[in-house]
């Protein structure tokens, strides 16, 4: 079911009724999750007209983006794309696309001086004012990017299943789909998906958690994982009364463009990971979503589709796996696995 909201409603609340993130009514659209360690000393190099006028509700950047290039969906002012350009380096490149004109503007302005304080010698970001269903109107070509992320904005999309085919069509095989965004129990009444504050503030056009499962999985996306979760409390009295009963959440999912590997079940090959360690942020324990702890020079029994997350992406370099799919062992089970030292290892597929 899709939204009855319209790109124009959205832009007018985002490039007008907003001025800052202290105008919002709800705190779906702003986070409370704690800030990475390292993301820190990039965040105070960003001007503060990026950091004020930036909305979002989670810290959706993947680590290990040096040399990647990486598409930012509702860069708003920039300060996701702007940190990921810090972290992709000089020779990484980072796309940021919005409709709203005013938000653009504001992360144009300041692309030179933040090139200027990361060191590069040029800009690495550029901004692009159009929408997230037609990104092949920008230019951006079918398996050109590494890294997809978005903060809180997928839900503004008033009909999302074409944005999740272009985030399909211009990944790259490996590629990982890295965002946060605002969920919900159910499928929401057209009262409160055509009602412009709801949406504005990120309520109105949330995915219905099994909708979006089933338009993953009809694009070939069969495994997509919750990395973290929390939820979303309303306080105002008017806004929670529209809302009825749905109960909300704001979520960081991954997911890698792996179609020839990653299974609909959890299969057991009877395969093993170890992290050797160096992911920037994450040395001593890798997260790869919120059942899996990767520690460093620990081994982990793990399903197929896990094994080929961090084998087969970027990710492989950080990684070796033993075994592979040459003898089936059935499903995976769920449960806490057993290292294959025989002591029980953090997370297991499900």
């Amino acid at each position: 079911m899709e939204a009855t909201f319209t790109h124009d409603q959205v832009r007018t609340y985002y490039g007008q009724t907003l001025q800052a993130t202290t105008d919002l009514k709800t705190t779906a659209c702003c986070s409370d999750e704690a800030v990475p360690e390292h993301h820190k000393p990039i965040l105070s190099l960003l001007p503060d007209e990026v950091m004020s006028k930036f909305y979002g509700c989670g810290s959706p950047i993947p680590p290990a983006l040096d040399g990647m290039t990486v598409l930012d969906l509702g860069c708003g002012t920039g300060r996701d794309a702007f940190v990921a350009a810090a972290l992709a380096g000089p020779t990484g490149r980072v796309i940021g696309v919005d409709m709203t004109e005013e938000q653009i503007e504001v992360a144009r302005r300041h692309q030179q001086a933040v090139a200027d304080a990361l060191g590069h010698p040029t800009p690495t970001t550029e901004f692009l004012l159009g929408t997230m269903e037609d990104l092949a109107a920008l230019g951006i070509q079918e398996g050109s990017v590494d890294v997809v992320i978005s903060n809180c904005v997928l839900n503004l999309a008033p009909d999302k299943a074409p944005v999740f085919a272009e985030i399909d069509r211009v990944l790259k095989t490996g590629g990982e789909l890295y965002i946060s965004d605002v969920f919900v129990d159910r499928r929401l009444p057209e009262a409160v998906r055509r009602d412009e504050v709801l949406v504005g503030e990120c309520l109105g056009g949330a995915l219905y958690t099994e909708d979006f499962r089933r338009m993953m999985a009809d694009l070939g996306w069969k495994d997509v994982r919750t990395v973290t979760e929390r939820p979303i409390e309303v306080e105002d009295a008017d806004l929670r009364d529209r809302l009825g009963n749905a109960r909300f959440s704001s979520a960081t999912i991954r997911a890698f463009k792996l179609p020839d590997l990653i299974e609909d079940r959890c299969e057991d090959y009877g395969q093993v990971a170890i992290y050797r360690g160096g992911v920037e942020g994450q040395r001593h324990a890798f997260m790869l979503d919120d059942h899996h702890l990767f520690e460093a020079g620990r081994p982990m029994l793990v399903c197929g589709n896990s094994a080929a997350m961090v084998q087969d992406t970027r990710y492989g370099r950080f990684f070796d796996v033993l075994g592979d799919r040459s003898t089936h062992f059935g499903l995976f089970d769920c449960e806490p696995a057993p290292s294959a030292g025989g002591e029980a290892a953090a997370g297991s597929c499900c």
